[in-house]
Formats: structure tokens, C-alpha cells, sequence
């Protein structure tokens, strides 16, 4: 990734992680179930062709370890909530520092793109059903 190119190796490994820590953040009480790792994975691999340009060759590199990074990031991160929270959200805050390296446009592109990824995987259990009972968003509710 020429983009990469002023990163050193660790700063790169770790941010191709970022997408795990999103989704680790988005998951319900911040312990990844089942469905929730299935749409985060399933995400991540449709990202790697399906982006904008600018983020593609980050998140091909980031769909090879998504998987293992999820099971390895949710396995070492403190059991306890609170705790959990923490440790997610100070990685996260790391990682930003790393992404405003890449410039502006990068920035930007990365946040929205994270963002949609975010609301992606905590709207994991949502189903049809809910569109059709709810068709409007409620606060609270069906948000």
C-alpha cells in the first residue's frame, strides 16, 4: 500500500486492526456474538472491492486478518465492561492518530467509511420484520 509508505511496519499492522475495534465498539455490550461477527466479517470482505478508491487497498489488506483479528482482539480485551470499553475506545483514539498521517482526504474518507461500518454491525440483529411492524425510525426504539 503506497499510501502506507511513511508508516512504519508496527503503526500499519495496527491500523489494518481498526476495523475490529469498530466492530468490537458497535457489538452489543461490546462482547462480539455470533451474528454480530458474521455481519462484521461479512462487511470487511464486501469492503475490500466495494469502497471508495481511496480506502480499497486498506481494506483488501484489512479483510486478510479481519476474521483473526476479531477472534484475537475479543479473546485478549478485559471481560469486564467498563474496563472493555476503555481499552476499545483508547485503541481507537491511537489508531486516529495513525490515519491523520495519511492526510486529509484519507481522514475523511476513512471516518465516513467507519462510521456506515460501525452502524452496520450494531444493526446486526435487526431484521425485515421490524421495517415492516416500525417502517419509521423511533428514538430509542428502532434505533
Amino acid at each position: 500500500m503506497k499510501l502506507f509508505k511513511n508508516l512504519s511496519a508496527g503503526q500499519k499492522k495496527a491500523l489494518l486492526k481498526l476495523p475490529a475495534y469498530i466492530s468490537l465498539l458497535a457489538s452489543t455490550d461490546l462482547k462480539m456474538d455470533e451474528a454480530e461477527k458474521m455481519s462484521a466479517i461479512k462487511l470487511a470482505h464486501t469492503r475490500s472491492f466495494s469502497c471508495e478508491p481511496l480506502l480499497a487497498d486498506f481494506y483488501r489488506e484489512a479483510d486478510r486478518n479481519f476474521e483473526k483479528n476479531i477472534v484475537q482482539l475479543n479473546k485478549e480485551l478485559p471481560k469486564e465492561m467498563e474496563i472493555r470499553e476503555a481499552e476499545v475506545q483508547k485503541e481507537i483514539r491511537n489508531l486516529e492518530k495513525i490515519v491523520l498521517k495519511l492526510g486529509d482526504d484519507y481522514t475523511l474518507a476513512m471516518q465516513r467509511s467507519l462510521k456506515t461500518f460501525k452502524e452496520h454491525v450494531a444493526k446486526a440483529h435487526h431484521s425485515v420484520i421490524e421495517d415492516f411492524i416500525l417502517p419509521i425510525t423511533i428514538p430509542g426504539l428502532t434505533d
